[in-house]
């Protein structure tokens, strides 16, 4: 696959365009087992924000590169050799307060930028996927895996309550409330299996490379369609998913009151009747 030159100039990440219109991020630190430390959730931030503009791309898949972890979360060794904890040296508790706010602000937005992608993002998770893994993956619109993936909320293990989004968004990516708080206050390691039980994930392969190429087809089945009516999907969704119903329908036609005057609409309906592969111009 063929490296995409926007996305060139990261270090930590490799993008790359295995389709039209479709970008793989692949998370690119597999000898530490794909752990981040503040310079990679920096860098993510970055690229999901380019990517969520970026006209040539209707469709990512995020993944991690080696054979045993998707991400094993937080590289603690980093964290704790950096200031963040001693509250960049201020000399008293609300300074200290201010500085530690500031850096999970930082964290909570690079990771949220996922979500904010304006492009679906599917998740591919392999191997160990600990802490960062889930806040990572409950940004995604769509989760997969491999049958080997070992997931869990990690946070408790090391001292704190998770503070990227995990306890946030995970109650809303599930029905369960009870399954929710069990590995949240726990941090016990789940399966690919239970994950699927509960609706955390959506499929469940043999393997990496065909969970990554259920991925990929998936990706590219979705970047076929209108840009317009993809991302509008996602936005309306979104919407849904933290507001009530009339909140909803009220944002829906007024979102749809722009995009039903696209070309996309015609050019869909028109290909249907012709028999043809729509072509849609890029957004």
């Amino acid at each position: 696959m063929a490296e995409l030159p926007l996305y060139s100039g990261l270090e930590h990440f490799r993008v790359t365009g295995p389709a039209p219109f479709v970008a793989h991020v692949e998370i690119h630190r597999p000898t530490k087992l794909n752990a981040f430390h503040e310079a990679m959730w920096l860098e993510l931030g970055r690229a999901f924000r380019q990517l969520s503009v970026d006209p040539d791309v209707r469709a990512v898949v995020l993944s991690g590169a080696g054979d045993r972890a998707f991400t094993t979360g937080l590289d603690v060794q980093a964290a704790s050799q950096g200031d963040t904890l001693s509250g960049g040296g201020a000399a008293d508790g609300a300074r200290r307060a201010a500085h530690i706010r500031r850096h999970i602000v930082e964290f909570q937005e690079s990771v949220g930028a996922v979500e904010k992608c304006e492009k679906p993002v599917i998740c591919v998770m392999h191997g160990i996927s600990y802490g960062l893994a889930i806040d990572l993956s409950c940004c995604a619109d769509v989760r997969i895996c491999a049958k080997d993936t070992r997931f869990a909320v990690k946070e408790v293990d090391i001292g704190l309550a998770a503070d990227i989004g995990t306890l946030a968004r995970l109650p809303k990516a599930v029905g369960s409330t009870s399954w929710v708080k069990d590995v949240c206050l726990s941090a016990r390691e789940f399966g690919a299996d239970e994950a699927l039980a509960v609706g955390f994930i959506s499929q469940v392969h043999e393997s990496k490379p065909a969970a990554l190429d259920a991925a990929l087809k998936l990706a590219g089945l979705i970047a076929s369609k209108s840009p317009v009516a993809v991302q509008g999907t996602k936005e309306l969704l979104n919407h849904g998913r933290d507001h009530s119903v009339e909140q909803s329908l009220r944002y829906t036609a007024i979102w749809n009151s722009a995009a039903l005057q696209s070309d996309d609409m015609q050019a869909a309906l028109l290909s249907g009747l012709k028999k043809t592969k729509p072509r849609f111009e890029k957004l």
